[in-house]
């Protein structure tokens, strides 16, 4: 191993006999999360709003229901997610809403949840466990249009939506307590996210989703332009680097990427869809204007940053985890659509 590089850590002796909470635990990469914390020996707490808009699902927990402690509240319901937090260990913050044109069309309400809501539970978070590792998952949203490629921690932050400059607000509140009141915060800036739990209804989370129902249903995919670029993170490789982040005290207060195996072009990651798939087509169209004022371009991520600090990784290529997703929805799509 390359001596640059840490030796990623033992995630056991971490976790085991902790408390987490989750929040946005029934999303994909919640329900990941809280799979892993239980294999790693750790009391989980999921919770979760399940707001019909958002990526939450209860099959997601299927089989860990009965392991976990589910509570349904709104991270916007201070005194009921404050009695939640004591005891806890580690929260990982993942409650959100991620859609970038609901933002646009319902500033405030974008406002509350990623915004205002992420202050009320940090203040929380000072006051009930001040001792507590927190790990945020922020967004690749926070930096725009790139100026440069790849895009490192060092690129100016200018988002191009609501959702964006609100999920930044909510970064920089937990920066913010990490350096002045010395909580153990980190923000994660997630890139594309994908894999088994996704929400595939339609393209709110992110457009992932609706090519793999179309390509089972066998609709024609719609890729709007083609030529962008993209890196893309498994949902499994996600959950670890959110672990990770917990229990790396180099991290602490800092931001980080999270990238994927390798860039690829939207058009390429269709025909790969497809490819996978054993058959279907795809059609090229024009960017829908309502969504090309807001679109940020070829994005994909240097996080060698986040890679040296833990020794993380990405485990799972494209093709591996394309094949797992379609696999995964073909068995259980009644659920998700």
């Amino acid at each position: 191993m390359h001596p640059s590089v840490a030796a990623p850590p033992d995630l056991t002796s971490a976790f085991q006999g902790a408390r987490a909470l989750v929040t946005g635990g029934l999303g994909m990469i919640g329900a990941e999360l809280s799979r892993r914390l239980l294999q790693l020996g750790a009391n989980v707490t999921i919770v979760d709003a399940l707001v019909p808009q958002s990526s939450a699902n209860l099959h997601n927990i299927a089989s860990i229901r009965e392991r976990v402690q589910l509570e349904f509240v709104d991270v916007r319901r201070t005194d009921a997610l404050r009695a939640l937090l004591a005891g806890h260990d580690y929260l990982f913050n993942l409650a959100g809403q991620s859609s970038h044109m609901a933002s646009m069309a319902d500033p405030l309400a974008d406002l509350d949840v990623n915004c205002r809501a992420q202050l009320t539970l940090l203040e929380s978070c000072r006051q009930v466990i001040p001792r507590a590792a927190i790990v945020f998952a922020s967004t690749r949203q926070v930096y725009g249009r790139p100026a440069y490629l790849p895009v490192d921690e060092r690129h100016p932050l200018r988002p191009t939506d609501v959702n964006g400059v609100n999920k930044m607000a909510g970064e920089a509140f937990h920066m913010l307590y990490s350096d002045a009141f010395g909580l153990t915060a980190t923000a994660l800036r997630l890139t594309n996210t994908y894999g088994p739990g996704m929400r595939i209804k339609d393209a709110r989370q992110n457009f992932v989703g609706i090519w793999l129902r179309q390509a089972i249903e066998g609709l024609p995919i719609e890729v709007w332009d083609g030529t962008q670029k993209r890196d893309f993170t498994y949902v499994d490789d996600a959950a670890e680097a959110l672990l990770l982040a917990a229990i790396c005290p180099q991290a602490r207060g800092h931001a980080l990427n999270i990238g994927g195996d390798r860039v690829i072009s939207l058009r390429e990651l269709a025909e790969l869809v497809v490819a996978i798939n054993g058959g279907g087509e795809f059609v090229v169209r024009p960017f829908p204007e309502e969504r090309r004022r807001i679109d940020i371009g070829d994005y994909y991520a240097d996080d060698v940053q986040f890679r040296r600090l833990t020794g993380w990784r990405p485990r799972m290529t494209l093709e591996q985890g394309v094949d797992r997703s379609l696999a995964y929805f073909r068995e259980h799509l009644r659920h998700y659509v």
